[in-house]
Protein backbone atom coordinates (compact mmCIF):
# COMPACT_ATOMS: atom_id res chain seq x y z
CA UNK A 1 0.00 0.00 0.00
CA UNK A 2 1.33 3.36 -0.81
CA UNK A 3 -0.07 6.76 1.01
CA UNK A 4 -1.89 8.81 -1.49
CA UNK A 5 -2.27 12.77 -1.90
CA UNK A 6 -4.38 12.65 -4.89
CA UNK A 7 -4.69 15.75 -7.46
CA UNK A 8 -8.24 17.21 -6.20
CA UNK A 9 -10.53 17.03 -9.21
CA UNK A 10 -14.61 17.48 -7.29
CA UNK A 11 -16.72 20.36 -7.95
CA UNK A 12 -17.34 20.75 -4.52
CA UNK A 13 -20.73 19.80 -2.94
CA UNK A 14 -23.88 19.23 -4.42
CA UNK A 15 -26.28 22.25 -3.78
CA UNK A 16 -28.72 21.22 -1.27
CA UNK A 17 -31.93 21.82 -3.51
CA UNK A 18 -30.34 20.16 -6.52
CA UNK A 19 -29.82 16.89 -4.48
CA UNK A 20 -33.46 16.77 -3.42
CA UNK A 21 -34.38 17.05 -7.33
CA UNK A 22 -32.03 14.10 -8.28
CA UNK A 23 -33.73 11.69 -5.53
CA UNK A 24 -36.95 12.52 -6.41
CA UNK A 25 -37.13 13.88 -9.82
CA UNK A 26 -40.39 12.23 -11.81
CA UNK A 27 -37.69 11.75 -14.94
CA UNK A 28 -35.34 9.51 -12.35
CA UNK A 29 -32.85 8.90 -14.92
CA UNK A 30 -33.87 9.89 -18.18
CA UNK A 31 -30.72 10.98 -20.40
CA UNK A 32 -30.80 14.44 -20.92
CA UNK A 33 -27.63 16.60 -22.52
CA UNK A 34 -24.65 16.10 -21.13
CA UNK A 35 -23.52 18.79 -18.36
CA UNK A 36 -20.22 20.90 -18.58
CA UNK A 37 -18.31 18.53 -16.14
CA UNK A 38 -14.59 16.49 -17.17
CA UNK A 39 -15.81 12.67 -16.06
CA UNK A 40 -12.99 11.04 -15.06
CA UNK A 41 -12.95 8.29 -16.87
CA UNK A 42 -9.36 7.24 -17.83
CA UNK A 43 -8.60 5.40 -14.84
CA UNK A 44 -9.44 1.42 -15.06
CA UNK A 45 -11.45 -0.46 -12.26
CA UNK A 46 -9.48 -3.57 -10.55
CA UNK A 47 -10.93 -6.55 -12.62
CA UNK A 48 -13.54 -8.85 -10.11
CA UNK A 49 -14.25 -11.92 -10.71
CA UNK A 50 -16.82 -14.00 -9.21
CA UNK A 51 -16.47 -16.07 -6.20
CA UNK A 52 -16.26 -19.49 -6.55
CA UNK A 53 -19.19 -20.55 -4.80
CA UNK A 54 -22.58 -18.80 -5.79
CA UNK A 55 -24.72 -17.03 -3.13
CA UNK A 56 -28.23 -16.41 -2.58
CA UNK A 57 -29.98 -13.55 -1.75
CA UNK A 58 -32.66 -14.07 1.08
CA UNK A 59 -35.43 -11.40 1.12
CA UNK A 60 -35.70 -10.31 4.43
CA UNK A 61 -38.50 -7.85 4.61
CA UNK A 62 -39.63 -5.16 2.24
CA UNK A 63 -41.17 -1.31 2.73
CA UNK A 64 -43.27 1.20 0.60
CA UNK A 65 -41.52 3.76 2.25
CA UNK A 66 -37.81 4.30 1.25
CA UNK A 67 -34.86 3.10 3.93
CA UNK A 68 -31.18 3.44 3.89
CA UNK A 69 -29.74 2.19 6.97
CA UNK A 70 -30.22 -1.63 8.53
CA UNK A 71 -28.41 -2.99 11.60
CA UNK A 72 -29.11 -5.76 13.40
CA UNK A 73 -28.58 -6.12 17.14
CA UNK A 74 -26.63 -9.17 19.28
CA UNK A 75 -30.44 -11.04 19.67
CA UNK A 76 -31.07 -10.72 15.88
CA UNK A 77 -33.25 -7.48 16.09
CA UNK A 78 -34.02 -5.57 12.74
CA UNK A 79 -33.51 -1.72 13.42
CA UNK A 80 -34.15 0.63 10.09
CA UNK A 81 -34.09 3.94 9.10
CA UNK A 82 -36.19 6.56 6.99
CA UNK A 83 -34.42 9.59 5.97
CA UNK A 84 -36.85 12.66 5.49
CA UNK A 85 -35.72 12.87 2.16
CA UNK A 86 -40.04 14.06 1.31
CA UNK A 87 -43.44 14.19 3.24
CA UNK A 88 -43.88 10.68 2.85
CA UNK A 89 -41.87 9.98 6.76
CA UNK A 90 -44.23 8.85 9.23
CA UNK A 91 -41.07 7.90 12.02
CA UNK A 92 -37.69 7.82 11.73
CA UNK A 93 -36.18 4.64 13.39
CA UNK A 94 -38.48 1.73 13.76
CA UNK A 95 -37.55 -1.88 14.59
CA UNK A 96 -39.02 -4.68 12.34
CA UNK A 97 -40.90 -7.27 13.88
CA UNK A 98 -41.16 -11.05 13.30
CA UNK A 99 -44.48 -10.45 11.16
CA UNK A 100 -42.84 -7.63 9.45
CA UNK A 101 -44.19 -4.33 10.40
CA UNK A 102 -41.85 -2.13 11.36
CA UNK A 103 -42.65 0.17 14.86
CA UNK A 104 -41.40 3.50 15.51
CA UNK A 105 -38.45 3.09 17.76
CA UNK A 106 -37.53 3.86 20.69
CA UNK A 107 -41.29 5.01 21.08
CA UNK A 108 -43.07 7.69 19.34
CA UNK A 109 -41.85 10.59 21.12
CA UNK A 110 -38.50 10.50 19.74
CA UNK A 111 -39.62 9.77 16.33
CA UNK A 112 -42.49 12.50 16.27
CA UNK A 113 -41.00 16.33 14.26
CA UNK A 114 -42.24 19.01 13.20
CA UNK A 115 -40.48 22.55 13.52
CA UNK A 116 -42.17 23.77 16.74
CA UNK A 117 -40.38 20.75 18.55
CA UNK A 118 -37.34 21.13 19.97
CA UNK A 119 -34.88 19.75 17.82
CA UNK A 120 -32.37 18.50 20.39
CA UNK A 121 -35.14 15.34 21.57
CA UNK A 122 -36.42 14.46 18.35
CA UNK A 123 -35.50 13.07 14.98
CA UNK A 124 -35.31 15.34 12.03
CA UNK A 125 -33.77 13.29 9.22
CA UNK A 126 -32.05 10.00 10.21
CA UNK A 127 -29.23 8.60 7.62
CA UNK A 128 -28.08 5.64 9.40
CA UNK A 129 -28.31 3.46 12.21
CA UNK A 130 -25.23 0.96 13.90
CA UNK A 131 -25.47 -1.39 16.58
CA UNK A 132 -21.53 -1.69 18.19
CA UNK A 133 -19.96 -4.53 19.57
CA UNK A 134 -21.51 -3.81 23.12
CA UNK A 135 -24.81 -4.10 21.91
CA UNK A 136 -25.77 -0.11 21.63
CA UNK A 137 -27.47 1.16 19.01
CA UNK A 138 -25.99 4.61 17.35
CA UNK A 139 -28.51 7.34 15.08
CA UNK A 140 -26.94 9.19 12.85
CA UNK A 141 -29.35 11.90 12.49
CA UNK A 142 -28.55 15.02 9.78
CA UNK A 143 -30.95 17.08 10.94
CA UNK A 144 -31.52 18.26 7.19
CA UNK A 145 -34.44 17.72 5.76
CA UNK A 146 -35.37 17.51 2.16
CA UNK A 147 -31.63 18.57 1.71
CA UNK A 148 -32.74 22.17 2.60
CA UNK A 149 -30.14 22.81 5.32
CA UNK A 150 -29.56 21.41 8.70
CA UNK A 151 -32.32 22.58 11.61
CA UNK A 152 -29.85 24.56 14.35
CA UNK A 153 -28.71 22.75 17.29
CA UNK A 154 -30.40 19.14 15.36
CA UNK A 155 -26.97 17.15 14.07
CA UNK A 156 -26.23 14.50 16.37
CA UNK A 157 -25.45 10.76 16.86
CA UNK A 158 -27.64 9.02 19.27
CA UNK A 159 -26.83 6.23 21.56
CA UNK A 160 -29.91 4.09 22.43
CA UNK A 161 -29.41 1.30 25.71
CA UNK A 162 -30.79 -1.62 23.59
CA UNK A 163 -31.87 -3.67 27.02
CA UNK A 164 -33.71 -0.87 28.36
CA UNK A 165 -35.24 0.92 24.73
CA UNK A 166 -34.55 4.37 25.86
CA UNK A 167 -31.72 6.64 24.67
CA UNK A 168 -28.95 7.18 27.27
CA UNK A 169 -26.39 9.56 25.53
CA UNK A 170 -27.47 12.64 22.84
CA UNK A 171 -23.38 13.78 20.84
CA UNK A 172 -24.52 17.11 19.24
CA UNK A 173 -22.24 18.84 16.73
CA UNK A 174 -21.52 22.66 16.48
CA UNK A 175 -20.89 24.49 12.56
CA UNK A 176 -17.27 23.59 13.56
CA UNK A 177 -17.75 19.71 13.17
CA UNK A 178 -20.89 20.12 10.87
CA UNK A 179 -21.83 23.29 9.29
CA UNK A 180 -25.44 23.56 8.37
CA UNK A 181 -24.70 22.31 4.96
CA UNK A 182 -23.27 18.89 5.81
CA UNK A 183 -25.08 15.90 5.90
CA UNK A 184 -23.33 13.44 7.96
CA UNK A 185 -24.01 9.99 6.56
CA UNK A 186 -22.44 6.75 8.05
CA UNK A 187 -21.00 6.05 11.66
CA UNK A 188 -18.85 3.54 13.27
CA UNK A 189 -18.08 2.78 16.58
CA UNK A 190 -14.41 1.54 18.31
CA UNK A 191 -16.01 -0.12 22.12
CA UNK A 192 -12.20 -0.69 22.90
CA UNK A 193 -11.14 2.95 22.28
CA UNK A 194 -13.93 4.87 22.79
CA UNK A 195 -14.16 6.60 19.58
CA UNK A 196 -16.84 7.15 16.82
CA UNK A 197 -16.32 8.14 13.42
CA UNK A 198 -18.93 9.41 10.83
CA UNK A 199 -18.60 10.82 7.40
CA UNK A 200 -19.93 14.09 5.91
CA UNK A 201 -21.00 13.33 2.29
CA UNK A 202 -22.43 17.24 1.35
CA UNK A 203 -19.16 18.30 1.70
CA UNK A 204 -16.69 16.01 1.68
CA UNK A 205 -14.95 15.19 5.45
CA UNK A 206 -14.28 12.42 8.48
CA UNK A 207 -15.80 13.55 11.51
CA UNK A 208 -13.85 11.41 14.95
CA UNK A 209 -15.84 12.01 18.34
CA UNK A 210 -14.03 11.08 21.05
CA UNK A 211 -16.61 9.53 23.52
CA UNK A 212 -14.93 9.74 26.78
CA UNK A 213 -14.66 13.08 26.30
CA UNK A 214 -17.50 14.04 24.37
CA UNK A 215 -15.24 16.46 21.95
CA UNK A 216 -14.84 16.04 18.09
CA UNK A 217 -13.07 16.86 15.21
CA UNK A 218 -14.07 17.70 11.43
CA UNK A 219 -10.48 15.92 9.25
CA UNK A 220 -9.75 15.47 5.72
CA UNK A 221 -12.29 18.19 4.97
CA UNK A 222 -10.02 19.74 2.21
CA UNK A 223 -8.83 16.47 1.35
CA UNK A 224 -9.57 14.96 -2.12
CA UNK A 225 -10.12 11.17 -0.50
CA UNK A 226 -12.67 12.72 1.03
CA UNK A 227 -13.97 14.14 -2.44
CA UNK A 228 -15.98 13.15 -5.15
CA UNK A 229 -13.95 12.09 -7.91
CA UNK A 230 -15.98 14.12 -11.41
CA UNK A 231 -17.60 10.66 -12.45
CA UNK A 232 -20.67 10.22 -13.94
CA UNK A 233 -22.24 7.05 -12.83
CA UNK A 234 -24.47 4.74 -15.29
CA UNK A 235 -26.82 2.52 -13.25
CA UNK A 236 -28.93 0.13 -15.39
CA UNK A 237 -27.51 1.30 -18.38
CA UNK A 238 -28.32 5.16 -18.12
CA UNK A 239 -25.86 8.01 -16.59
CA UNK A 240 -27.43 9.12 -13.16
CA UNK A 241 -28.02 12.32 -13.77
CA UNK A 242 -30.22 15.72 -12.11
CA UNK A 243 -33.15 17.27 -13.96
CA UNK A 244 -30.80 20.00 -15.23
CA UNK A 245 -28.23 17.67 -16.31
CA UNK A 246 -25.55 18.27 -14.06
CA UNK A 247 -24.22 15.31 -12.82
CA UNK A 248 -24.34 14.47 -9.14
CA UNK A 249 -21.17 14.77 -6.65
CA UNK A 250 -21.93 12.87 -3.69
CA UNK A 251 -18.49 12.56 -1.72
CA UNK A 252 -17.28 10.80 1.27
CA UNK A 253 -20.24 8.37 2.13
CA UNK A 254 -19.74 4.81 3.17
CA UNK A 255 -17.23 3.73 6.01
CA UNK A 256 -16.27 0.61 7.91
CA UNK A 257 -13.68 -0.33 10.60
CA UNK A 258 -11.66 -3.54 10.60
CA UNK A 259 -12.35 -6.04 13.26
CA UNK A 260 -9.29 -4.50 15.28
CA UNK A 261 -10.45 -1.35 14.81
CA UNK A 262 -7.14 -0.43 13.70
CA UNK A 263 -7.59 0.75 10.59
CA UNK A 264 -10.89 2.75 9.35
CA UNK A 265 -12.07 2.36 5.48
CA UNK A 266 -13.85 4.84 3.32
CA UNK A 267 -15.11 6.00 -0.06
CA UNK A 268 -17.26 8.67 -1.91
CA UNK A 269 -20.35 7.36 -3.48
CA UNK A 270 -19.37 9.62 -6.47
CA UNK A 271 -16.18 7.80 -6.39
CA UNK A 272 -14.75 4.50 -7.31
CA UNK A 273 -11.69 4.20 -5.26
CA UNK A 274 -11.13 2.66 -2.19
CA UNK A 275 -9.39 4.29 0.92
CA UNK A 276 -8.18 3.20 4.47
CA UNK A 277 -6.32 5.07 7.42
CA UNK A 278 -5.01 4.10 10.41
CA UNK A 279 -7.12 5.18 13.12
CA UNK A 280 -4.53 6.11 15.62
CA UNK A 281 -3.27 8.74 12.92
CA UNK A 282 -7.23 10.22 13.46
CA UNK A 283 -7.06 10.22 17.18
CA UNK A 284 -3.67 12.28 16.86
CA UNK A 285 -4.29 15.41 17.39
CA UNK A 286 -0.91 16.81 16.89
CA UNK A 287 -1.12 15.98 13.39
CA UNK A 288 -1.89 18.85 10.83
CA UNK A 289 -4.14 18.44 7.93
CA UNK A 290 -1.41 17.90 4.99
CA UNK A 291 0.37 15.01 7.69
CA UNK A 292 -2.84 13.46 8.38
CA UNK A 293 -3.54 13.33 4.49
CA UNK A 294 -0.12 11.87 3.75
CA UNK A 295 -1.00 9.32 6.37
CA UNK A 296 -3.89 8.02 4.17
CA UNK A 297 -3.34 4.96 1.77
CA UNK A 298 -5.02 4.58 -1.38
CA UNK A 299 -6.41 0.63 -1.91
CA UNK A 300 -7.79 -0.12 -5.25
CA UNK A 301 -10.19 1.06 -8.26
CA UNK A 302 -13.57 -1.01 -6.80
CA UNK A 303 -16.07 1.27 -8.10
CA UNK A 304 -18.75 2.84 -6.91
CA UNK A 305 -20.31 2.26 -3.48
CA UNK A 306 -22.74 3.59 -1.54
CA UNK A 307 -22.09 1.14 1.69
CA UNK A 308 -18.87 -0.71 3.08
CA UNK A 309 -18.90 -2.84 5.43
CA UNK A 310 -16.10 -4.82 7.32
CA UNK A 311 -17.25 -8.55 7.76
CA UNK A 312 -15.68 -11.63 9.99
CA UNK A 313 -14.30 -13.00 7.47
CA UNK A 314 -11.68 -10.58 6.29
CA UNK A 315 -13.11 -8.61 3.57
CA UNK A 316 -14.17 -5.19 3.25
CA UNK A 317 -17.72 -5.66 1.21
CA UNK A 318 -19.10 -2.75 -1.33
CA UNK A 319 -22.12 -2.29 -2.79
CA UNK A 320 -21.40 -1.74 -6.41
CA UNK A 321 -24.69 0.32 -7.75
CA UNK A 322 -23.41 0.45 -11.29
CA UNK A 323 -23.14 -3.38 -11.45
CA UNK A 324 -26.50 -3.99 -9.14
CA UNK A 325 -24.18 -6.25 -7.23
CA UNK A 326 -21.97 -6.95 -3.93
CA UNK A 327 -18.63 -6.62 -4.23
CA UNK A 328 -15.59 -7.62 -1.69
CA UNK A 329 -12.11 -6.61 -1.44
CA UNK A 330 -9.96 -9.44 0.15
CA UNK A 331 -6.67 -8.66 2.69
CA UNK A 332 -4.26 -9.43 -0.72
CA UNK A 333 -6.03 -6.87 -3.06
CA UNK A 334 -8.20 -9.21 -4.76
CA UNK A 335 -11.59 -7.78 -6.04
CA UNK A 336 -14.40 -10.50 -6.20
CA UNK A 337 -18.30 -10.13 -7.48
CA UNK A 338 -20.37 -11.61 -4.81
CA UNK A 339 -23.38 -12.09 -5.90
CA UNK A 340 -25.17 -9.48 -8.92
CA UNK A 341 -28.76 -9.60 -9.17
CA UNK A 342 -31.03 -7.06 -10.55
CA UNK A 343 -33.22 -6.61 -7.41
CA UNK A 344 -30.45 -5.24 -5.74
CA UNK A 345 -31.45 -1.92 -6.77
CA UNK A 346 -28.78 1.14 -5.27
CA UNK A 347 -27.81 -1.89 -2.73
CA UNK A 348 -27.48 0.78 0.23
CA UNK A 349 -26.32 -0.39 3.66
CA UNK A 350 -24.84 -3.14 5.34
CA UNK A 351 -25.01 -4.74 8.44
CA UNK A 352 -23.84 -7.94 10.24
CA UNK A 353 -26.20 -10.56 11.58
CA UNK A 354 -25.43 -12.31 14.64
CA UNK A 355 -24.73 -15.33 13.06
CA UNK A 356 -22.59 -13.64 10.84
CA UNK A 357 -25.15 -13.38 7.94
CA UNK A 358 -24.63 -10.04 5.49
CA UNK A 359 -27.95 -7.96 5.23
CA UNK A 360 -27.71 -4.96 2.65
CA UNK A 361 -31.04 -2.37 2.31
CA UNK A 362 -31.82 -1.36 -1.47
CA UNK A 363 -32.76 2.17 -1.75
CA UNK A 364 -33.40 2.75 -5.48
CA UNK A 365 -32.29 6.42 -5.45
CA UNK A 366 -31.92 6.58 -9.12
CA UNK A 367 -35.62 5.38 -9.84
CA UNK A 368 -36.94 8.21 -8.19
CA UNK A 369 -39.87 8.91 -6.26
CA UNK A 370 -42.10 6.47 -7.43
CA UNK A 371 -39.72 3.42 -8.44
CA UNK A 372 -41.99 0.23 -9.72
CA UNK A 373 -41.07 -2.63 -6.84
CA UNK A 374 -40.59 -2.14 -2.78
CA UNK A 375 -37.63 -1.45 -1.15
CA UNK A 376 -36.20 -4.37 0.02
CA UNK A 377 -33.51 -5.81 3.21
CA UNK A 378 -31.81 -9.40 1.73
CA UNK A 379 -29.36 -11.37 3.71
CA UNK A 380 -27.05 -13.50 2.16
CA UNK A 381 -24.13 -15.87 4.04
CA UNK A 382 -20.14 -15.75 3.07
Amino acid sequence: MKSLVAKKVATGAIAALLTLEILFAPVGLAEIAPADITVNATLELEPAVPVESPVELVEVASSERQWTGVTLSREGRIFVNYPRWSDNVTFSVGEIGESGEVRPFPDRRWNNWNPSLAPEQHFICVQSVYVDRDNFLWIVDTANPKFQGAIANGIKLIKVDLSKNEVVRTIHFDDSVAPPASYLNDVRVDTKRNYAYLTDSELGALIVVNLTTGESRRLLDNSSTTEAENIALVIEGKKWRSPDGTIPQIHSDGLALDLTGDYLYFQALSGRSLYRIQTKWLRDESLSEAELEEKVEFLARTGAADGIEFAPDGYVYLSALEDNAIKRYSPDGKLEIVVQDDRLAWPDSFAIGPDNSIYVTTSQIHRGANPPEPYRIFKFKF
